[in-house]
């Protein structure tokens, strides 16, 4: 019986190691290989998944008094807009996001962490040539609205604002405005 049991389990292994080395190539792809395949594969390159293109490049950004910087690259073979934000001090806001384009929702999704130790994850999309993220938040056992808005947008520079709304959406207050201007 262990006979058997050890002959299957060998033919099993054997049959695996076929199998995998069956699909793997003989040669080494390279990452600009692999990465087109695997951009087409899952849609990074749909004409939404390149909505945040505007956003690609280094900015300094201006904000009540507040100078930074921003770094925004695309990663992981143009799937996924990778934002550096702040001036690496640890007396300001520094932070990182990353947003993908989700082909099966048809909408952008962003994750947010930074030196505040928040998390943050919106939905989102172009509407009418505004980038807008939003979420829903919670604090003293009331619900209300988040969003970050990209607007008046050009070649070198945007606008930008987090948002708040305390009754679900109706009304928006602006309680971050920010100014950005690439950087030459």
């Amino acid at each position: 019986m262990f006979r058997k049991l050890a002959g299957v389990f060998v033919a099993a292994i054997f049959c695996l190691g076929t199998t995998v080395s069956a699909q793997t190539p003989s040669t080494p792809s390279t990452p600009s290989t692999a990465s087109a395949s695997a951009t087409t594969q899952y849609g990074c390159h749909s004409p939404e998944s390149k909505q945040f293109d505007f956003w690609l490049g280094d900015w300094e950004f201006t904000s009540q008094g507040i100078k930074g910087v921003n770094h925004v690259t695309k990663i992981l073979g143009g799937c996924v807009v990778f934002e550096n934000f702040g001036d690496g001090s640890l007396n300001t806001l520094n932070g990182y996001s990353l947003s993908t384009f989700d082909s099966a929702t048809k909408t952008w999704k962003q994750t947010w962490v930074d030196n505040t130790a928040s998390y943050l994850d919106f939905t989102g999309g172009m509407v009418d040539g505004k980038m807008i993220f939003t979420r829903e938040a919670e604090a003293g056992g009331k619900k209300f609205l988040q969003r970050m808005v990209w607007f008046n947008i050009e070649k070198d520079k945007f606008s930008w604002s987090w948002d708040r709304s305390d009754d679900m959406g109706k009304t928006w207050k602006v309680l971050w405005p920010i100014d950005y201007r690439r950087l030459k």
